[in-house]
């Protein structure tokens, strides 16, 4: 899945969003997407949500996101995941400009942070990259790895990476379903990375069962997410900036239930919004 973390244009809506001839109204989706923004900003929010509503039967694809909106505004239940097509068009929309916009903009330095949280800790011989995005993780980590995989839901995300020339396999796809089909192949990595993926999912328990499936014994998975903002019974849920969030007793069990131990949680900032920093951690947890 795609996995950068790219402060999505929120406020600018679905208009262009979808592939042609899939019989959404662009222009009453736009309005009802623009009408649940301008209430949301007044606080009406129980009419912000009728909108969005009429904005999600017109794409039940959920291009805009408009499901995690309904829950960011506390109208709706969580969703378990970011809807693969809002991912996908989000991204697919920035690929060119992502990195000047993640890292100059948004001051985003994860795959350095994963960096120098693996420091001592490798060679990895072969790595998988999840949500690779346009390959800033291949780059940090070129020194300590000898093969590259990744996967992201945005196919033009797929092709800066490739432009790199830093992987030895890029696919598209969803991270769950990329280790779902490793496993049945039989396919295993030294080292299993997620980079501002998990804002993008809400339970994480078929995912690190998946990953603790496809590491070799010993191997290591490194991840970040961002702090949760709302208390939530689940340990996760979707905060104001539309993106999930997580707590670490949450994360801490799962990881155990999956069967990996925690390393090292490291706390990092994200990134910027508007400004401010953005809080999360790092963690590092291996397989035995």
């Amino acid at each position: 899945m795609a996995g950068k973390g790219l402060d999505a244009p929120h406020g600018d809506g679905p208009e262009d969003d979808g592939p042609e001839g899939d019989g959404v109204d662009r222009e009453a989706l736009w309005e009802a997407y623009q009408e649940g923004l301008a209430l949301e900003k007044l606080g009406e929010l129980d009419a912000a949500a009728e909108a969005y509503r009429a904005a999600l039967a017109l794409d039940p694809d959920d291009h805009g996101g408009v499901s995690m909106r309904l829950a960011a505004i506390g109208r709706a239940a969580s969703p378990e995941r970011a809807p693969p097509a809002y991912v996908a068009t989000l991204f697919d929309q920035h690929a060119e400009d992502f990195d000047a916009i993640l890292v100059d903009q948004l001051s985003y330095r994860t795959p350095q942070d994963v960096a120098a949280a693996l420091a001592g800790m490798g060679p990895f011989p072969a790595m998988l990259d999840l949500g690779c995005g346009t390959g800033l993780c291949a780059v940090a980590l070129e020194g300590v790895t000898q093969t590259r995989t990744g996967v992201d839901l945005a196919e033009a995300m797929l092709g800066e990476a490739d432009d790199r020339g830093l992987y030895d396999a890029l696919f598209v796809g969803d991270a769950e379903g990329f280790l779902e089909a490793a496993q049945e192949e039989g396919e295993t990595w030294d080292l299993i990375v997620a980079a501002d993926v998990l804002p993008y999912l809400g339970p994480v328990e078929t995912l690190f069962a998946d990953v603790a499936a496809c590491l070799n014994p010993g191997g290591v998975f490194a991840f970040s997410t961002e702090n949760l903002v709302v208390e939530a019974a689940s340990g996760w849920g979707v905060g104001p900036k539309i993106r999930y969030g997580h707590g670490e007793p949450y994360l801490r069990g799962t990881l155990s239930a999956a069967g990996m131990s925690v390393v090292s949680i490291t706390p990092i900032v994200v990134r910027t919004d508007d400004g401010a920093p953005v809080e999360g951690q790092l963690f590092v947890a291996r397989r035995p």
